[in-house]
């Protein structure tokens, strides 16, 4: 069981640690230490769900479904270009370290829920990491062991969205500086943009052919 434990954990982690656009946004927001707990528990227990669907056997019908994963990349790809288009602009702004006090708590709260849960499940990505890829190989694992193996790539969820949410105040003294919010800002929309790419590139590729 401890083995099966520390399979779920380093597969769940390798697909979790990977610059993409919901890390960008976690990494982001724990610079400017604004609603941490709520976006990294949000990233976490969506990921915690899509798991455990997953490896209940719901991998398998999602796969199969066309219709479900061509929509699902449409919608991903038209809110990361939109959201990239957001960060370029955000770059010629001369912003620093600093909390805004002319921007409403319930304004700001609303608007880090619906960013995070539109990251998170407008990506394909993860319902391919999650519910097909760790479902179908939590499937050859006995029965009996399967919940272990969520159990552990679930930890390493958790491991990694609370660590890179909160150990983001490690480089705070950095990003009091102008210069280096414009560069996460220009490495935030390229980010976007390319993952946009690399999502609608096979559409594009299918009917050429």
């Amino acid at each position: 069981m401890l083995t099966t434990l520390i399979q779920g954990f380093t597969l769940g982690a390798s697909l979790i640690i990977a610059i993409g656009s919901q890390n960008a946004f976690v990494l982001r927001q724990g610079l400017k230490k604004e609603y941490v707990f709520t976006i990294c528990t949000i990233c976490f227990l969506c990921d915690a769900l899509l798991i455990l669907i997953g490896v209940g056997g719901f991998g398998k019908l999602v796969a199969s479904s066309h219709d479900f994963m061509l929509i699902a990349r449409w919608g991903g790809t038209l809110f990361l270009f939109f959201y990239g288009l957001r960060s370029f602009h955000s770059a010629f702004k001369n912003e620093v370290l600093s909390v805004d006090d002319s921007k409403s708590l319930a304004s700001g709260f609303t608007w880090a829920i619906t960013t995070t849960l539109a990251l998170t499940l407008l990506n394909p990505h993860v319902y391919l990491d999650t519910v097909i890829l760790l479902g179908s190989i939590a499937g050859q694992y006995p029965e009996t062991e399967r919940l272990t193996f969520a159990i552990g790539a679930v930890f390493a969820s958790m491991v990694w969205f609370y660590g890179i949410g909160y150990g983001a105040r490690i480089l705070t003294p950095l990003f009091q500086k102008q210069v280096s919010w414009k560069i996460l800002d220009v490495l935030i929309g390229i980010i976007m943009w390319s993952i946009a790419g690399n999502l609608i590139w096979p559409i594009l590729q299918a009917q050429r052919l």
